[in-house]
Parts: C-alpha cells; structure tokens; sequence
C-alpha cells in the first residue's frame, strides 16, 4: 500500500531543527539529529530540503516572518522598535542563528553595484515602507534613516545580549534607544517640513 504525504511534515522538521538549535547550537544541526526529534528518517529530511544548509534556510525564513509578526503589531515605528528588542531578548537563539547565518538568504552577487538590502532582508524594506507612510516619499528615499535605525536597534540588542554593559545600566541603555529612535525619526521629519517650506517659499 502506497505511503500517503505527510503536508505536515516540513513544519515538523523545522520545528525540531528549531529545538535542537535551541539546546545545542549549530554543532547539533546535523540532518540525522532533526530526523530522529522530528520523528521521521534521514531520507525524508533531505527530500524537503536538499542539505543542511537549505535547512537553515529554512530555519532562517522561519525566524524572519516572526520577526515580521513583531514589526506588523506595532502601531508606530518607535512600537516597531521596541518589539525588535524585546523579540531578541525574548528568543536569543533565534536572533543569533538569523544573524549567524542571515546571508545565506542572498547569495553573492559578484562586483557592481550591490543590490538593494530590502531584496535579501524583507523586513528591513518593511521598515523602509512604514518610515515613507510617516514621513512621505518612496520607501528608496528612507534606506539611509532605515540603516541609522538598525545599526542602532542591533547595536543595543548585542550590548544587552552579550551583557557587555555593567550590571544594573539595561534600562539605562534602552531608554537611549528609544531616544535616539525618535530622535532620529523626529529630525527626518523635520527635515522634510523644511524642505517643503523652502519649495513653497
């Protein structure tokens, strides 16, 4: 009698890769590790994914749309700000596998000019889309204000996750990101009514 599919079964290897990611780190990705916590043999791991590596491809997309999850709850940039942090403080190995691993989403495009960043990270052109809903113009006028945000959120979250800071100064560093967030939102916001005024004066 013929096997039936399983539709179920790619959602269930990566949710075991997840886990043993969780409790090993990389070391314990390996193809046979994932088949036996998935509850399947090795064979039907690399049907739906080709090596480990398009595994923690895989791993990778799964962890970007929880990222977006966190940024589409957010009302308001400096929300969506916030919820960066929290998701990395929340799940840490989520957040280390994804910057371990994350270009493996993009592979190299070899001399020129580069790509834009939103085509291998969605997220970060997510981001581009809300700051041009806020301050206007198109989400390519913002990749710069996009960056400055970033570097920023990432900044803070590795400081905090690491525990590079002294003991007792977390708030401290995430009240000044939340600062320098607005303040930087504040100050394009500002520039663009300048600009506006000088074109109509």
């Amino acid at each position: 009698m013929p096997r039936h599919p399983d539709p179920e079964l790619e959602e269930r290897i990566l949710h075991a890769a997840h886990k043993l990611w969780k409790r090993g780190g990389e070391k314990s990705l390996t193809m046979r590790a994932v088949a036996r916590a998935a509850g399947t043999n090795t064979p039907a791991v690399y049907r739906r994914f080709k090596d480990r590596q398009a595994l923690v491809r895989g791993l990778l997309r799964r962890i970007a749309a929880r990222i977006r999850e966190q940024f589409e709850a957010g009302q308001t940039l400096e929300e969506m700000a916030e919820a960066y942090v929290n998701f990395a403080l929340k799940l840490p190995h989520d957040y280390e596998l994804f910057y371990t691993h994350v270009c493996e989403l993009s592979p190299p495009r070899g001399k020129g000019k580069p790509r834009p960043i939103r085509e291998s990270r969605p997220n970060f052109g997510f981001v581009e889309e809300r700051l041009a809903k806020r301050l206007g113009g198109t989400p390519d006028d913002h990749t710069q204000l996009a960056l400055q945000v970033w570097a920023t959120l990432h900044g803070t979250t590795m400081l905090l996750l690491t525990k590079s800071l002294p003991e007792g100064h977390e708030e401290e560093l995430r009240i000044a990101c939340r600062a320098a967030v607005k303040t930087m939102i504040d100050a394009a916001a500002q520039a663009k009514r300048e600009s506006s005024a000088v074109g109509h004066g």
